[in-house]
């Protein structure tokens, strides 16, 4: 058989050429579809079998990104057999190019987001507030991905990349000087999420502000105030100032003072440091650290008493005071102790002749208000 028709050429090609280009064209796509429909349905069925719901995310990854990178590899290799003209061999060139650094950004992005998500689903799962830093990082890593990814582009297109840079340096320092407070905010805002000292329903104190932890923007903070209003502080405020948080306080230490009136007697205010102790002890969530008689008032003995309760609500401590204060008042009465109040004495004295005329009597009255 004949075969010379194969040597006919046709726009710069001959027949054998595009033989050669339909071939590796069909094959190729129809190998790709027999091993892409093989291992998809293996992957989907390992999938299946597990309950990591990021699975089938890798799956749908692949699919959706690596596929079509490589289709496009096997078309560019069937095109680059054929000598096209200059201008459409340099078009077709250019859009394999666009075309398959987008697809790799995609698929580098969207690997990097999924072993990110593995990572906290593995480790950090029951964290709220690590999934809230992961959602936040993962938008400035495309961000930075993808400005790679131009960059690539224009530097294969042909671009003077230095001078693109520059631009985007200078364009950089511009930016960052017109938006210096939001840019202080942002950084304030990651080093809240990576530091984290404060994390969502904690109850924290900032300066004359006190609140429970609602949200973490990117530019403020917002509390719910023990009143009901919302609080809005930005990020700068609250990585300058000193917080209290009392979320993460294991027990809270507890003072309170009292006074009982002077003419409690000597007994009695022996006995009341244990009274305390026994009242404390016996309260649910508290332990008393120690019940003193600490001197002399104005107008009271006053005691002075620390004690603990294992709790951090606010709540649970104002419960155990209220039952420690009713048991105190209680046991008081029991034993006719009498709590002090402030007082004065004042002393009266009232000279006048008694009704035989044997001279002046002084008469001194004691009266108290």
């Amino acid at each position: 058989m004949n075969f010379d028709f194969l040597s006919i050429e046709f726009l710069n090609n001959q027949i054998n050429d595009y033989i050669l280009a339909f071939t590796t064209l069909i094959g190729g796509i129809v190998s790709m579809r027999i091993i892409r429909t093989i291992a998809l349905k293996n992957l989907k069925k390992w999938a299946a079998k597990t309950d990591n719901i990021y699975n089938d995310k890798l799956i749908l990854i692949l699919e959706r990104n690596l596929v079509p990178i490589i289709y496009i590899a096997i078309v560019y290799l069937s095109v680059n057999n054929l000598s096209l003209h200059s201008i459409l061999d340099h078009l077709i060139e250019v859009l394999a190019i666009i075309v398959a650094t987008i697809l790799i950004v995609r698929l580098f992005t969207n690997s990097v987001e999924y072993i990110i998500k593995l990572y906290w689903v593995t480790y950090h799962r029951e964290n709220i507030n690590i999934e809230q830093s992961i959602n936040a990082l993962i938008p400035a890593i495309r961000v930075l991905i993808w400005l790679i990814g131009i960059i690539f582009i224009l530097d294969n297109l042909g671009f003077d990349i230095s001078a693109v840079v520059t631009s985007l340096g200078i364009g950089g320092v511009a930016i960052a000087l017109a938006s210096q407070g939001v840019l202080q905010d942002l950084f304030s805002y990651f080093s809240i999420l990576f530091d984290r000292p404060f994390e969502l329903g904690d109850f924290i104190v900032v300066g004359d502000y006190l609140g429970t932890v609602e949200y973490v923007g990117i530019k403020t903070t917002r509390l719910k105030s023990i009143d009901g209003e919302e609080i809005i502080i930005a990020n700068t405020d609250l990585t300058g100032s000193r917080i209290r948080n009392f979320k993460r306080m294991r027990q809270r230490r507890i003072v309170f003072k009292f006074g009982v009136v002077y003419e409690t007697s000597t007994e009695l205010l022996a006995k009341i440091p244990i009274l305390i102790e026994e009242i404390i002890n016996s309260t649910e969530n508290t332990t008393c650290d120690r019940a003193h008689f600490s001197g002399y008032g104005e107008f009271s003995l006053d005691f002075e008493v620390v004690y603990f309760v294992h709790n951090n609500d606010y709540t649970i401590y104002m419960n155990a005071q209220q039952k420690i204060n009713l048991k105190i008042k209680s046991e008081f009465a029991k034993y006719n102790i009498d709590f002090a109040y402030p007082t004065q004495i004042n002393y009266l004295s009232n000279l006048s002749l008694n009704s035989n005329n044997n001279g002046n009597e002084d008469k001194t009255l004691k009266v108290h208000s």
